[in-house]
């Protein structure tokens, strides 16, 4: 299987900050502002939506690593931005530089992988842990 992947792909996702997204409904903290593990899933949304539309049918992405910094708070209400660009296709590895915003700014940034799977052979070998 080749990949019509070409670095640079980049994929915008957006949400507004729920109460459902907070550090404190998380369990990842005790305030009301938008969760790491929140900010974390809007990124690797962006990411996994960069390239899906170039992969063949059957084919998925699934995250590996992420690191990232989270630096500064986003309340309940305000408007969120994950960002993803692909920097590096390494056969089924993928590297991506994604960032998230607020209305107010940048909120945090880092470095996120993801592998290109067949996503009924995954899922199966998953399941078959069970």
């Amino acid at each position: 299987m080749e990949l019509a992947l070409k670095e640079g792909l980049q994929y915008i996702a957006d949400k507004i900050v729920t109460k459902e997204d907070t550090a404190s409904k998380y369990g990842s903290g005790l305030v009301e502002v938008l969760a790491t593990p929140a900010m974390i899933g809007l990124m690797e949304n962006a990411a996994m939506n960069a390239v899906l539309p170039y992969l063949p049918q059957g084919y998925g992405t699934v995250g590996t690593s992420i690191h990232v910094a989270h630096s500064k708070a986003t309340p309940v209400g305000m408007k969120v931005w994950g960002v993803a660009t692909l920097l590096k296709v390494d056969g089924k590895r993928l590297q991506f530089e994604v960032t998230a915003k607020d209305e107010q700014g940048e909120i945090g940034r880092g470095t996120h992988e993801r592998y290109v799977v067949n996503v009924e052979k995954f899922t199966a070998k998953a399941y078959g842990k069970a």
